[in-house]
């Protein structure tokens, strides 16, 4: 059992509230802890409530309001402390609450919440009067409050009908003002409604006349203007007939000779080659030269037959660039998204034509690398390498149809190296006469070096 400052029993602490307090009371009783709260030492507050020391006892109160109430509840120590101060505080009300006799002036709920702190023989029933008498106040506040806001809407619905009368005669009279002078605007829209039809009649009459001569007029200039469309663009026809006569000769004369002294270039390297590779002898034949034999040194077609090399053997990639005037065209992300294709397009791109250079530089073979223009954003600004042609397609146009288009613009006989592993570009250019290598053969000689 708690003891009180006068060091005898508590009659009060036996008795137990069998409901929450109010909220008004447990504000009250939150108060007087928080203003007792100052003056005790951090040692004497219990453990939960020890972080809320150095607070200001209205920040205490809105913080550790919750906190402060339970350990008031379930720390008898604590709420004696509690009570000593409050009984330094108001002695007075503390001691009126001891002997039983409450001040009558005295707030209700400030009665109650000292009594909870302070524990006196019969403040339970303190503590429910208090709640109660502080739910009929609010009752009867609300109550004055719905009495008032009612006789207010009254007072405005009573307005707001005075208005609405008003308002209403307002609108009949003007109603009615109306309707007259619509009346009188109907006769007059009457009036000229036999006006305009006569003068309708009078305007289609004129129409027709001069639809009739207007209709002649542009039967005489639609003639004529047809005539003059008709000789322009008979004129504009020679005209271009003529000019592509003229362009056809300019181009063909340029386009052919192009490719003559390409084909030319091409065999008569072709025949250095093969007779450097066949190491023939002077041209000059002796008879005994067309016995069939073998000579020492010289190559039999069995040698030759065991010089061939696989498809797969990256060695064939030099052997077709070492033949003259060989081209080699490169499907470009055919092959970087063959052989690298986790890295970005530029990234792509750079390796391969630095790889694409130094096979360049290696065998001086012609060499063309063609992109799709539909794998971009936006136009590429790129360096292209020594040695090394770079086309992107245009728009509509894939990279395949360029290579197609390359391989159709070489003359008939000059080596034409393509790779890609689409099979279908591969059939195609076969059928052009060129020789399609696979993506991962030149992956392989760019890693030979």
């Amino acid at each position: 059992m708690v003891e009180t400052t006068g060091g005898e029993p508590d009659d009060g602490a036996a008795e137990v509230l069998d409901r929450p307090l109010p909220d008004g009371v447990r504000r009250r009783v939150v108060q007087i802890v928080s203003d007792g709260f100052g003056g005790l030492t951090v040692a004497e507050l219990p453990a939960q409530l020890r972080q809320y020391a150095r607070f200001a006892p209205n920040r205490r109160a809105k913080f550790a309001g919750n906190a402060m109430a339970a350990a008031l509840e379930t720390d008898p120590l604590f709420r004696q402390r509690i009570a000593e101060k409050l009984r330094e505080a108001q002695p007075e009300l503390a001691g009126a609450l001891d002997s039983g006799a409450p001040p009558p002036a005295a707030d209700p709920l400030d009665v109650a919440a000292a009594a909870y702190v302070l524990r006196p023989t019969g403040w339970v029933k303190l503590v429910t009067a208090a709640g109660e008498e502080a739910l009929r106040a609010d009752a009867e506040r609300a109550d004055e409050e719905s009495r008032a806001e009612l006789e207010r809407l009254r007072e405005e619905l009573a307005q707001a009908r005075g208005q609405t009368k008003a308002e209403t005669e307002r609108l009949r009279m003007e109603l009615e003002s109306a309707k007259r002078e619509a009346e009188s605007l109907h006769r007059k829209l009457r009036g000229a409604l036999s006006d305009v039809k006569r003068g309708e009649a009078a305007l289609r009459k004129l129409q027709g006349e001069m639809d009739t001569a207007r209709a002649d007029g542009q039967a005489q200039v639609s003639a004529a203007e047809s005539e003059t469309r008709r000789l322009k663009a008979r004129l504009s026809e020679a005209e271009a007939a003529l000019e592509a006569t003229r362009k056809a000769a300019r181009e063909g004369r340029s386009v052919e000779d192009m490719r003559v002294r390409l084909l030319l270039d091409t065999v008569l390297e072709a025949a250095q080659g093969l007779r450097r590779e066949l190491a023939l002898p002077p041209v000059s034949v002796r008879p005994a030269e067309t016995v069939d034999a073998v000579e020492p040194g010289r190559m039999t077609p069995k040698d030759i037959a065991a010089r061939a090399l696989s498809e797969n053997d990256p060695a064939i990639v030099d052997q077709l660039l070492a033949l003259p005037q060989a081209h080699l065209v490169v499907d470009g992300y055919n092959v970087t998204k063959t052989g690298y294709p986790q890295m970005p397009l530029e990234k792509q791109r750079l390796r391969l034509l630095g790889q694409l250079s130094q096979l360049a530089a290696q065998t001086g073979a012609e060499v063309t690398c063609v992109f799709d223009g539909a794998e971009l954003a936006a136009p590429v600004l790129l360096a292209p390498p020594r040695g090394v042609r770079v086309l992107f397609s245009k728009a509509g146009v894939t990279a395949d149809e360029l290579i197609r288009q390359l391989v159709r613009a070489e003359p008939p006989g000059r080596p034409v190296i393509v790779v890609s592993t689409d099979r279908e570009v591969a059939d195609g250019i076969a059928k052009a006469g060129a020789r399609p290598v696979a993506s991962a053969v030149l992956l392989k000689r760019f890693s030979r070096g």
